[in-house]
């Protein structure tokens, strides 16, 4: 791959610049293709399905950038071989056969790409393939129909095969098509929202599952399932207004929840508002919102000697990942070039680009317990959040669920390790121990409410150990407020964002740490229960941004059996000049929190 000096020099302002982009990492690719193989290895790490499916799910997740490129009649040099490799991973007599498929196999997972193949390209691509080579195709994706999957996104990897069926003359089964959507449907939040399953988080599996597949869906079958495509539609538009507030100016996004080793895959719903046409933004600002992001992306050292994607996100870091990340894994992240199936004479491609429209300081969004607030001109974009936890447990799902903020200049650390602050990833947590160095904080949520004015939680992280917790937007700051009723003697630690490795530097009543990347600072609010300042500096590679070591300016202190309050102001910018200093005030009353700040003109009044 070109080094990351060398990669700046693609502008990727242009259909011929984004198509040379996916160009150069398909190439990429094909050096570790070999000849008449049905897949191909990318790494020795291991996910929790066999190596062999793993082959075959990294040379599928290709043919998410490549379809798009052949359906927009782009020349490129790869098609035939992957047509090759198809025709033998489905040949059931052939060596290179993908096999049959389990319950819950990754190989459903896969299908997807096929179907989204069959419904671009429909007998352009089957015109590739003998009537006998059509027919072990159709049966080996047919039998994603009845099989037994996770009752999440998943669902929909069963409607792109039977819409390619459809799409490319192939027998299909409406019936399938129905009762999947059903399913899906009972998870629907309102206001544009899913959840991925029933309980389960409202992460990027929204935007980058549910909605760009819907659109894909409504765009290629809307004729004749008008209704559908039409509610599709109107929930993706609903989404949009609250989705576009996870981007930032100059491209980053911030990160939150699974997966993030797809990457670029965080702004494919993007690409599906310009495939479909959807007027929700101008051309112009959703061309902005993918090219912007791509820039950044190919700004980050996620690319190995050999221009092969790695496990991580903006660096290679396999500690984040989950067990479900093969080697081939993060080429999800070529859903983003969904785009290049639109001819450069398409309105997305002619616009020019425009940079994120006016968007309110401070977004609240109910369905997903979220409130994003956009810093400093939109350069700097947080998020408060509460309620959300992945089911499945994978690892750090604390880290990329619970924690009280998250930020797409400073992202989060992970936890690496159970015994001491430092391994504990403290940044934008309330950790607490009894006393002997494990530290525990908030995962599940008993009750959550949102408001523009707050999100309250209610936790537990001991039977005899209950937390309220408030987070409180308040301009550049967030305040966090926690009553804490414990049967236990307790130390406790608060922790601010994380940022690169600095001297933290005492101020009054709090700690600040001003790094190369950024300053973060966490201040005391409360006299009466003062904790002391300081800062904890983790180890390498427990930043999900930045490989160096990660300094998180901390409030320790002690709790003592009964009750205590704890409050603290807290604030991340891009640079020393741009942070505020001017701390807000808070005072509880009775059955209030009452918060002003130099910068507002009213008080925010927060009964409980």
């Amino acid at each position: 791959m070109l080094a990351a000096q060398e990669k700046t020099s693609n502008p990727l302002s242009s259909r011929d610049d984004v198509v040379g982009a996916l160009i150069e990492m398909l190439g990429a690719l094909d050096k570790q293709f070999p000849e008449g193989a049905s897949q191909f290895s990318l790494g020795a790490t291991s996910a929790h399905y066999r190596d062999a499916i793993a082959e075959m799910e990294g040379l599928s997740r290709a043919l998410w950038g490549l379809f798009p490129l052949m359906a927009g009649g782009d020349a490129e040099p790869f098609s035939a071989k992957y047509i090759a490799a198809i025709k033998r991973g489905t040949n059931a007599q052939n060596s290179g056969y993908w096999g049959d498929t389990e319950p819950y196999d990754q190989r459903l997972v896969e299908m997807a790409a096929y179907g989204l193949g069959l419904a671009l390209l429909g007998d352009k691509l089957t015109a590739a393939f003998s009537e006998r080579e059509v027919d072990n195709l159709h049966q080996w994706l047919y039998q994603i129909t009845d099989a037994q999957m996770p009752d999440s996104n998943w669902n929909f990897f069963a409607i792109m095969v039977q819409l390619g069926f459809k799409r490319a003359g192939l027998p299909w089964d409406a019936a399938a098509i129905e009762r999947r959507f059903a399913m899906m449907d009972a998870y629907y939040l309102g206001d544009g929202w899913y959840s991925d399953g029933p309980g389960r988080p409202k992460d990027y599996y929204i935007s980058m599952a549910f909605h760009f597949y819907g659109l894909i869906y409504a765009t290629l079958n809307g004729e004749d399932d008008a209704g559908r495509a039409a509610i599709i539609r109107e929930r993706a538009s609903l989404f949009a207004q609250d989705f576009i507030y996870m981007s930032a100016a100059e491209g980053e996004s911030v990160p939150f929840g699974r997966s993030l080793t797809y990457r670029f895959a965080m702004v494919a719903f993007w690409s599906a508002v310009a495939f479909s046409g959807l007027p929700v933004f101008s051309p112009g600002v959703v061309k902005g919102l993918v090219l912007r992001h791509l820039r950044w992306w190919l700004m980050q050292p996620i690319f190995d000697r050999d221009g092969i994607l790695t496990l991580g996100f903006a660096y290679p870091n396999l500690a984040m990942c989950e067990d479900y990340n093969s080697p081939g894994s993060p080429y999800w992240a070529l859903k983003v070039f969904l785009i290049l199936a639109l001819p450069a004479s398409d309105t997305f491609w002619q616009a020019a680009e425009q940079p994120l429209p006016a968007l309110d300081v401070q977004r609240t969004i109910p369905p997903a317990g979220q409130i994003i607030v956009q810093s400093d001109q939109s350069r700097h974009v947080w998020m408060l959040t509460s309620g959300q936890l992945e089911l499945n447990n994978y690892v750090n799902t604390e880290a990329k669920y619970t924690k009280f903020a998250y930020s797409s200049r400073f992202g989060f650390t992970i936890e690496r390790g159970r015994y001491g602050i430092k391994h504990a990833a403290c940044d934008s947590m309330l950790l607490l121990s009894d006393g002997d160095n494990y530290f525990r904080g908030r995962r599940e949520c008993e009750e959550v409410k949102i408001s523009p004015q707050a999100i309250f939680s209610r936790w537990s992280p001991w039977q005899d150990v209950h937390i309220s917790t408030w987070l409180i937007p308040c301009g550049d700051w967030h305040v966090r407020v926690h009553c804490i009723d414990s049967a236990r003697h307790l130390q406790s630690v608060e922790g601010g964002f994380a940022v690169l490795k600095a001297p933290h530097r005492l101020e009054s009543g709090g700690s600040l740490v001003v790094a190369e990347n950024g300053v973060s600072g966490i201040f005391e609010l409360l006299t009466d229960a003062p904790r002391e300042a300081d800062s904890v500096v983790t180890p390498p590679n427990s930043s999900i941004m930045f490989s160096p070591c990660a300094a998180i300016p901390v409030l320790r202190g002690d709790i003592a059996p009964g009750r205590q309050w704890l409050a603290c102001a807290v604030q991340a910018g891009i640079t020393e000049n741009a942070f505020n200093h001017d701390l807000p005030i808070l005072q509880i009353e009775d059955h209030a929190l009452v918060i002003s700040h130099p910068g507002q003109k009213n008080n925010n009044v927060i009964a409980f």
